[in-house]
């Protein structure tokens, strides 16, 4: 059916957060799960079901942490949706079909950097392109 649980919207806001304050260095899953109110150990089990995926990379040690592997335009929401929740409207029939068919195209064509954009615009913050 449609099935999207605490998961995916759990990580989507972490690879946000992730995307605004990481660079091409590692960010400490610890800091991404306190400024998101994401349970660590939680956020932990998603992003090694991400890593291992290839949607992100980590770093052990003192200076460790999570990176994107690809860029964050280049990560659909459906992807990281489908990685941990599984195949959205997998056994969907008639109008529930459609209704999965509508969610994945919406969510397949927005990007973690679209959802940054979106909370920047809904936080009031002003974009500058030069």
């Amino acid at each position: 059916m449609l099935s999207i649980t605490t998961k995916s919207p759990y990580a989507i806001r972490a690879l946000a957060e992730l995307a605004r304050t990481g660079g091409p260095g590692p960010v400490p899953i610890g800091e991404l799960a306190r400024r998101r109110e994401v349970p660590v150990q939680f956020l932990e089990q998603l992003f090694a079901v991400l890593r291992r995926a290839g949607v992100l990379r980590s770093q052990r040690g003192v200076k460790g942490g999570y990176a994107f592997a690809r860029e964050p335009g280049d990560v659909t929401v459906l992807e990281v949706v489908e990685l941990l929740d599984g195949r959205l409207g997998a056994d969907a029939e008639g109008i529930f079909a459609e209704a999965a068919a509508a969610a994945r195209a919406v969510l397949a064509k927005t990007t973690i950097s679209d959802v940054v954009e979106r909370e920047n615009q809904a936080a009031g913050a002003t974009m500058y392109y030069i």
